[in-house]
């Protein structure tokens, strides 16, 4: 679905910066609560000015299928991209995205974000991320991709799902078994670390928001320039085969 991908976008300009920078995926954030939320009008501007080959992704967290799909719509968005918590629990009062809503979608593609379980069952960290893509193939529709973010307290609100900084264990990723489609990495992302994290995750494909702006919603240009080429180097300089293809 894509190598580098800049999420937050929150103007035009900021979007071209990160597309001349190399990135081939912008990510539009829809999420209630967060700094770099965007509503649909300012999301169709800057879809328009995003060239062709630059796929362009709207981020939901806890938003019905007919919300999604109007947003899709009004603004043009390639794919969703679904941020919520994996299931319902007793103790979690957080916004949920389950399977149905890849079923509930398509034809639209969807991304589905993923975290590590520290307490996971069997030493699996990314169990229930796989019980949640088995639900959806099963429905006919799973999720195109998945991407590894940062883990985060039981019933977080909307809002703080992603683009904290917070860093993936990225040791504990390379571990555990792949999950049967593409993988990407975010968490905490930025210049210094990106090419420490494909290297010791072994996937390489990279999501990043917060890791290169100058502040919350503002994208850096010489961040997004290094960043860039920091994971395209790491790409090209590994001679193993990306986990995220197996």
């Amino acid at each position: 679905m894509f190598h580098v991908k800049v999420c937050g976008v929150t103007t035009p300009e900021d979007a071209l910066l990160a597309i001349e920078a190399g990135a081939d995926c912008i990510g539009l954030n829809f999420v209630p609560g967060s700094p770099r939320q965007l509503d649909e009008a300012t999301g169709r501007r800057i879809r328009a000015a995003v060239p062709a080959g630059v796929a362009v992704v709207g981020v939901f967290a806890g938003a019905t299928a007919e919300q999604i799909r109007r947003t899709a719509e009004v603004v043009g968005l390639d794919a969703i991209q679904l941020h919520g918590h994996l299931a319902v629990e007793d103790f979690v009062s957080g916004p949920v995205d389950p399977p149905e809503l890849c079923r509930d979608l398509a034809p639209l593609p969807v991304i589905r974000a993923v975290r590590l379980e520290a307490a996971a069952p069997k030493g699996d960290p990314l169990a229930s991320a796989r019980r949640w893509v088995a639900a959806a193939r099963l429905l006919g529709h799973p999720p195109v991709m998945a991407i590894v973010d940062a883990s985060v307290a039981r019933g977080t609100t909307a809002g703080h799902l992603g683009g904290t900084g917070a860093v993936v264990d990225w040791a504990a990723l390379a571990s555990a078994k792949p999950l049967d489609i593409p993988m990407a990495l975010a968490g905490g992302l930025d210049p210094g670390n990106v090419a420490s994290a494909l290297a010791a995750s072994g996937l390489q494909a990279v999501d990043t928001a917060s890791g290169v702006e100058a502040s919350p919603g503002r994208k850096d240009a010489e961040k997004l320039r290094r960043f860039v080429a920091a994971a395209r180097g790491a790409r090209h300089s590994s001679g193993d085969p990306p986990r995220s293809c197996r």
